[in-house]
């Protein structure tokens, strides 16, 4: 926790005008971290620390902000958080630009690291509270199917109770939920969002004093859109259906239009599931033309990005290759335009993040020739976050499989595990794919195969 010397650091910095390089350098010191240790700390190099703290590289993007002040024990005030947006549309600041991803491999984060676990949720547990972020051991809870239990407290009500806390705390708390979930701790975020989304619907029906009723709404609604890429991840399909909708009612209610078309796309997602491509489709189409007349900033065109993304890969599964492929040569354009790899409002959308849809998307229309030729393109060490670095390895392997080639599918499983273990653990694809994997006449050639069934939870 902050020594009294750093607290009396952290007053210095509300009152002193600093660039944010220089106030996770000054933070930095004040905790007797090198910026090796920051890194590690934080999940990304010590090189891109370096070039943040000088200056070289701009220290703009709102959730990279959020996340540093979180694991340096600094209120996000200092960095300006609490002020600003994005003129006419949004209700959160606005990224003028975001980072440029380094070349040098991002760490992976061990599985048994629970002081890296604790470092991450640290600077949270004093600003927002025990209500905020859930269980007081999230490990011991993600060890007990987190998900399945998130999905049995959803869907049977009524949600546990919690206290109304500030919005601004409340924002922060799900900007470190998102940055769980960049990071491929799928069970860790399962094991919080239940007391995260009880204090945001506390919060939305009992504002503090000053606070926003409409916010509250937005950060509910960005909690069970949260919830519901988790479900789709992990194929929880009934929990996706619950949390989908709730997002959208929350959405509405916030009245705020980004927030509408994120929780509109993943509702797209959950429809086509469900079979309801056409609708799907119809609803994305349909939330991206009306973003058209607004894209301005960094958020809008990454907002629209993600649904011609979604459009594309739906038509794709439907099997209309000419749509699929007019949508995200409009995406790619789209990445272009916005200029460089980003999380806008948890998008993940740049050009790399076009490239992975690419990827995916030809691996569905079952051209697995096609799909390996766009994951060759693609320098999986730049992929922003471990999430999509471990599903870029998923789809590979998954293009493999359909290639019937069990040894270069293999080795990507292993590289989708060595990124996020919970990626392997959780996606019901990859136990679909070891189980092939095992009956394979060449099953003996995969050393180590059983005990990585094993350690997936896959029957052997």
């Amino acid at each position: 926790m902050p020594s009294t010397a750093h607290r009396g650091v952290v007053a210095d910095l509300m009152r002193q005008h600093h660039t944010p390089g220089e106030i996770v350098r000054i933070a930095r010191t004040a905790t007797g971290w090198n910026q090796a240790e920051l890194a590690r700390r934080c999940g990304y190099s010590r090189s891109q620390i370096s070039r943040w703290e000088t200056g070289s590289s701009p220290l703009r993007d709102v959730e990279i902000l959020r996340a540093l002040a979180g694991v340096l024990f600094l209120p996000v005030e200092v960095f300006g958080l609490a002020l600003g947006h994005c003129a006419g549309v949004s209700t959160r600041p606005a990224a003028a630009e975001d980072h440029k991803v380094s070349g040098d491999q991002m760490p992976v984060w061990e599985e048994q690291d629970p002081m890296r676990r604790r470092t991450l949720l640290a600077g949270m547990s004093a600003l927002a509270g025990s209500a905020v972020l859930g269980p007081a051991n999230p490990a011991a809870a993600a060890a007990a199917h987190p998900i399945s239990a998130l999905e049995k407290q959803l869907l049977v009500p009524p949600l546990t109770a919690g206290t109304p806390v500030e919005v601004a705390r409340l924002r922060q708390a799900v900007a470190v939920a998102r940055s769980v979930f960049a990071r491929g701790r799928y069970g860790e975020v399962a094991a919080r969002l239940p007391g995260l989304i009880g204090a945001a619907a506390a919060t939305r029906a009992d504002p503090l004093a000053g606070d926003d009723t409409t916010e509250a709404h937005a950060q509910l609604a960005e909690l069970y859109t949260l919830t519901t890429d988790l479900a789709i991840k992990t194929g929880h399909d009934r929990l996706a259906w619950t949390a989908a909708d709730r997002a959208s009612q929350a959405a509405d209610a916030s009245g705020d239009l980004l927030t509408q078309a994120t929780a509109r796309r993943v509702w797209a997602i959950v429809l086509r599931r469900a079979g309801q491509a056409d609708t799907a489709q119809q609803m994305v189409i349909d939330t991206a033309h009306a973003l058209q007349p607004t894209l301005r900033c960094p958020e809008q065109l990454s907002v629209y990005g993600s649904l011609l993304e979604t459009a594309a890969y739906t038509a794709a599964a439907d099997g209309d290759r000419d749509t699929a492929r007019t949508l995200i040569a409009e995406a790619v354009d789209t990445a272009a335009r916005l200029g460089a790899d980003g999380n806008h409002r948890y998008t993940s959308f740049g050009p790399t993040g076009v490239g992975l849809y690419q990827l995916s998307i030809a691996r569905v229309m079952g051209d697995s020739g096609a799909a390996i030729e766009h994951a060759r393109r693609i320098n999986p060490a730049a992929i922003p976050s471990t999430e999509r670095r471990a599903r870029y390895w998923v789809d590979v392997a998954r293009a493999y499989h359909q290639w019937d080639k069990p040894e270069h599918c293999y080795r990507a499983l292993l590289a989708a595990e060595h990124a996020s273990p919970d990626e392997v653990r959780y996606r019901k694809p990859t136990a679909a794919m070891t189980t092939t994997l095992l009956r394979h006449p060449t099953a003996n050639r995969l050393p180590g195969l059983r005990n990585f069934a094993q350690r997936t939870g896959t029957a052997i």
